[in-house]
C-alpha cells in the first residue's frame, strides 16, 4: 500500500521531494515543513497530485 508522493512547496510551487506514504493510514494528503532553495528558507510542502 505504499506510494511514491510529490511534495510541492506552497509559496513558489517547486516540486522540490519526493516521498513514500501509506495511503491506508494516511488517505488525506500530507504536509510537512521542509527546506525550499528557491525561496532559501523552511516552507510548508503539500502532496500534489
Amino acid at each position: 500500500m505504499r506510494v511514491n508522493v510529490t511534495l510541492a512547496c506552497t509559496e513558489c510551487g517547486e516540486r522540490n521531494y519526493i516521498t513514500k506514504k501509506n495511503k491506508r493510514n494516511n488517505p488525506e494528503r500530507i504536509e510537512m515543513n521542509k527546506f525550499c532553495s528557491r525561496d532559501n528558507k523552511q516552507t510548508l510542502h503539500r502532496e500534489t497530485k
